[in-house]
């Protein structure tokens, strides 16, 4: 399919290199499936042709009205040709949209032998790696999904905790509803606390991986949060991020029988489901 135009509806800078941007299609909006990516497209005029760069969907399925994206404008060690040209832009300027693509992070709602698969979902995101997620929240509260849903997003800065607000709405009316209504719990945690501007921070500390570091009894950050030994038997994993991230998350898991698509079990099948940014 070729590309489509799509027109900037909203921007909201959270700090001067991260942004919140909604862009609507100009032939309407495409179906696709919650977890999915597009590229984004823009004339680069010093080298004269249209430059693309993926991103992930942070709008779920469900929305109908515009697609949802939370970008980094990356500066070192040179400045990304795409996302420079995204943060000079505004609202009611164009841009270029591809299909929705990517089945890394799609929700699995059934097992194997299909029977519901009513296991909890933890979901992992490091940065912008986050996005997916968002998508995920929204999709789970919305189509009324009874499975828990943990989020869990590791930042450098406070201010890069970009939906820190919704997303502690959302915990907060899970604790309103009771977890059989709305089972969702949201953590972040800051590998920099030692810095002056995360001197606020009080929460979890460290890269995001270290929710899943055992203590001396063999319980986890994680588990504690859940109330349980997170287990294969219990739980599915979701990853977006860097490379480093995934690993990561993988040395502290395997131990417990988590598995990926790098590794499957040998009927096939594995838990942690990830999408990795370089």
């Amino acid at each position: 399919m070729a590309d489509t135009k799509a027109k900037i509806i909203y921007t909201e800078l959270l700090k001067e290199d991260l942004v919140i941007i909604r862009l609507v299609p100009i032939n309407g909006m495409p179906k696709f499936r919650t977890g999915q990516w597009l590229t984004i497209g823009l004339p680069v005029a010093a080298e004269n042709k249209i430059v693309k760069r993926a991103y992930s969907i942070a709008s779920h399925a469900e929305n109908r009205d515009y697609f949802e994206f939370v970008i980094r404008w990356v500066r070192k060690p040179l400045p990304g040709r795409v996302t420079t040209e995204l943060f000079y832009l505004s609202v009611g300027d164009e841009v270029l949209l591809g299909d929705p693509t990517g089945e890394d992070l799609i929700i699995e709602k059934k097992l194997p032998n299909g029977q519901p698969d009513n296991r909890r979902v933890v979901c992992v995101g490091g940065g912008t790696g986050l996005a997916p997620f968002i998508a995920f929240a929204h999709h789970f509260h919305d189509t009324n999904d009874k499975r828990q849903l943990v989020i869990l997003h590791g930042a450098s800065y406070v201010d890069e905790l970009s939906y820190k607000r919704l997303l502690t709405d959302f915990e907060n009316e899970s604790l309103d509803k009771g977890p059989d209504k709305w089972n969702f719990k949201y953590r972040a945690a800051i590998s920099r606390p030692k810095e002056f501007y995360n001197r606020s921070w009080n929460g979890h500390v460290g890269r995001v991986e270290s929710f899943f570091k055992e203590n001396e009894q063999g319980a986890s950050p994680l588990d504690k949060l859940v109330g349980e030994k997170v287990t294969p038997e219990n739980t599915r994993l979701y990853i977006c991020g860097y490379q480093g991230t995934i690993d990561g998350v993988m040395d502290y898991v395997a131990d417990r029988g988590f598995v990926n698509r790098d590794n499957p079990h040998k009927d096939g099948t594995f838990e942690v489901k990830y999408e990795s940014y370089g």
